[in-house]
């Protein structure tokens, strides 16, 4: 197995994280499966206070935000390493519903969000 790859925390601080715990009880399922989620590049994990976690925001009520993995799965063929996809995700776009991809994400605007990571990698 490799290790997890583990962002720079490069969210504000009121970004709320949550524990690999608490995403497998989020997601339904154990936390070596989260880990290897992680593994997979389906998510992404920082380390806040020497703790890996997620940010909250990744996860809605059913677990992980549907387009989620898809568009980081663009992001990364562009070539985009995890720090880079965190930045992209939070960082404000007033021409998204949502203001940020990952808020788009969050209220169903998914391909909108995916149109625009496939745009980056032109």
């Amino acid at each position: 197995m490799g290790a997890i790859p583990v962002a720079d925390d490069v969210l504000d601080a009121e970004i709320a994280v949550i524990s690999l715990s608490e995403a497998a009880k989020r997601m339904g399922v154990s936390q070596s499966k989260v880990r290897q989620i992680l593994r997979d590049g389906h998510l992404i994990a920082v380390r806040r206070d020497g703790e890996l976690c997620i940010p909250e925001d990744f996860f809605g009520e059913k677990g992980a935000v549907k387009g989620l993995a898809g568009t980081l799965t663009v992001l990364s063929d562009s070539g985009f390493e995890p720090t880079e996809m965190l930045n992209w995700l939070f960082s404000s776009d007033d021409s998204l519903p949502g203001v940020t991809p990952i808020n788009a994400l969050r209220t169903n605007h998914g391909t909108e969000v995916k149109r625009r990571a496939q745009a980056l990698a032109l």
